[in-house]
């Protein structure tokens, strides 16, 4: 698997799955679905998190189920309604509205968890960045402090970034467990942009300029990037808001701790919010 994929029509297949490549933990669907109709998933070894990001559907995970699921029109409208489906279920999403879109996350888990349901209140905002260091993004987790002792090493969010602003910046790591300066988790990014015509930069690269090449690629509406390791930054283009469903699994710890790559980490001071959004992930 190719550590990017372009946007395309996935007929409601994995983008991601388990052991596919690029990443061992991850797992990532896009279900989309006209009214009345389902699609059911069985991820063996794997905790699902159902993200309704526009519509409403009926979820029902092994025998719960969970009703009216969804209150967005679209990824701009407020925080995502969402269900944990709990760990090795056999999940059925039925859409009560044309144009429903779900995204599943997923990490692989042998714990057995319940299911639960995520209302929009109880996902939790922190806001990073400003307008004058052309890094202003908010961060609406879904599946994290919230979910403590509930789930297993899957962190789940939606990244509103503004024009012309980075986010994942300064440039950080987290691909080497040594706490408690640093934990192993693989990251899938998801890019909407508004308008659609919008675009970005994705880096990659190794530190101290070790390891393979630096990559730059441009993403584009509905590209999805796989992060194994190395600082990863993302810019997004002026006059383009952008939206970065995000995924983490943890290699071996649940909360995430970024380490900051040394070169920078003067601005840790300049840019506001920083130390709430390293908080928020813990």
């Amino acid at each position: 698997m190719p550590r990017l994929l372009r946007a395309r029509e996935n007929d409601n297949q994995p983008l991601v799955q388990l052991r596919d490549g690029v990443l061992a933990l991850s797992y990532f669907n896009l279900l989309r679905l006209r009214a009345g109709e389902a699609h059911t998933l069985e991820v063996p070894g794997c905790e699902l998190l159902c993200v309704v990001m526009t519509g409403q559907a009926e979820i029902v995970a092994d025998s719960t189920a969970f009703e009216h699921v969804g209150r967005r029109a679209t990824i701009w409208d407020g925080a995502a309604d969402s269900v944990y489906c709990g760990t090795s279920a056999r999940v059925t999403v039925r859409a009560l509205r044309d144009g429903t879109e779900v995204a599943v996350a997923g990490a692989a888990c042998t714990q057995p968890f319940a299911p639960f349901r995520i209302t929009p209140e109880a996902v939790e905002m922190v806001e990073v960045g400003s307008h004058d260091t052309h890094s202003r993004r908010r961060i609406f987790h879904i599946l994290g402090q919230n979910a403590a002792g509930r789930a297993g090493n899957l962190l789940v969010s939606e990244l509103y970034g503004d024009p012309g602003c980075w986010s994942g910046y300064p440039p950080h790591k987290h691909d080497t467990d040594r706490l408690p300066e640093e934990t192993n988790h693989e990251e899938i990014y998801h890019y909407r942009y508004r308008p659609e015509t919008g675009f970005g930069a994705q880096f990659r690269y190794d530190a101290d300029g070790g390891g393979a090449e630096p990559e730059v690629v441009m993403t584009r509406h509905g590209d999805t990037y796989c992060i194994d390791h190395g600082y990863h930054p993302t810019l997004r283009a002026p006059g383009h808001e952008g939206y970065i469903f995000t995924i983490l699994v943890g290699q071996q710890h649940r909360g995430l701790v970024q380490f900051f790559e040394p070169t920078h980490t003067h601005l840790l001071a300049k840019i506001p919010g920083i130390q709430a959004m390293r908080d928020k992930f813990k």
